[in-house]
């Protein structure tokens, strides 16, 4: 496994992130699809032992649920300093008026029970999982400043936004001396590649790492057109429509032709063409399934001709962002 930069930073992290919205119990939450703890474990075990060593969760997944999973797998598989644990802040845990947002009170509330529950001390990447339009900057970047301060957090990063809303963020930071982002999470695949329009190009000015969510496009770009999928069929993001247009099939079933001439799983296909961007640190890559891991890792070392990556790209068709489908 080669590792690299986490942006300007000086973290290392593996060219592979675990997402792990995937691990929680299926009765937490809005997500019927996780998986439970003793099914999430062996994953998170064989990544480990397959060198990867980037991790990243929310305080929202199942409730809270995937943040223990993941505190106590890795305490158990990997020396703390060996991994690479993110999480996020934002939506809301309670009922409660200061359960949720990007107030000082919610994210010093949240924090603390993150570190509760992920059985650690620090948090290696905390983020914000999208933009708050009712706490002024401001208050949420110096906040997130103080946490690097405190030691409970040693890097920061965003995670949706837009071109400008980041930018902005950036602008605050640099003028305050606050610490400064060095990542973002951002929706990119094959079938959705609007971020490259701004939002990729601030980010190579900048030196912010690109962790894309989303990479298969919820497995859309993994199978048949039509086959569908116990997630599929209970996913909000999908259900909508997102991925459904006639250029959407034409990519899908080109990514297919081209895995069929490679002798490759499609995800390798379309992972591979993620990481061949410059642009992309760390792909996130939701794994049920210890197969997904090795298609992910296998896809680090598969190089697309340029005709393939060509013939990957031609039917694409700009689109709506698909963060305006999440505020």
């Amino acid at each position: 496994m080669e590792y690299r930069k986490l942006g300007s930073s000086g973290l290392e992290v593996s060219p592979v992130c675990v997402g792990c919205m995937t691990f929680g119990d299926p009765y937490r939450g809005s997500h019927a699809w996780t998986l439970p703890e003793d099914q999430s474990r062996p994953v998170i075990r064989h990544a480990v032992e397959a060198g990867i060593n980037f991790f990243d969760t929310a305080n929202v997944y199942s409730d809270g649920h995937s943040e223990e999973i993941v505190g106590r797998a890795l305490a158990e598989y990997a020396r703390r300093d060996e991994v690479v644990i993110a999480t996020k802040v934002h939506f809301p845990t309670g009922p409660g008026p200061n359960q949720h947002g990007l107030s000082r009170k919610a994210i010093f509330t949240e924090v603390d029970a993150s570190l509760r529950r992920l059985e650690t001390d620090y948090i290696d990447l905390y983020q914000i999982h999208a933009a708050d339009p009712t706490t002024p900057w401001e208050e949420t970047l110096d906040a997130l400043h103080d946490l690097v301060r405190t030691g409970k957090v040693r890097y920061i990063g965003a995670s949706s936004l837009w071109a400008w809303e980041f930018s902005k963020a950036l602008y605050l930071q640099k003028m305050n001396g606050w610490a400064r982002f060095v990542s973002i999470q951002d929706h990119y695949n094959l079938l959705d590649r609007e971020e490259e329009r701004e939002v990729y190009p601030l980010c190579a000015d900048q030196g912010i790492a690109v962790m894309p969510w989303s990479p298969l496009a919820r497995g859309k770009l993994t199978r048949d057109w039509d086959t569908t999928t116990a997630r599929s069929d209970n996913d909000a993001m999908q259900q909508s429509g997102i991925y459904g247009s006639e250029a959407d099939r034409a990519i899908v079933e080109k990514v297919a032709e081209i895995a069929t001439a490679r002798g490759v799983p499609r995800a390798q296909i379309a992972l591979a063409w993620i990481m061949h961007n410059p642009v992309v640190t760390a792909p996130i890559v939701g794994a049920n399934k210890i197969s997904h891991l090795d298609d992910a890792i296998a896809a680090t070392t598969l190089q697309l001709s340029g005709d393939e990556i060509a013939a990957l790209e031609q039917p694409y068709q700009p689109r709506p962002a698909a963060l305006s489908m999440m505020s």
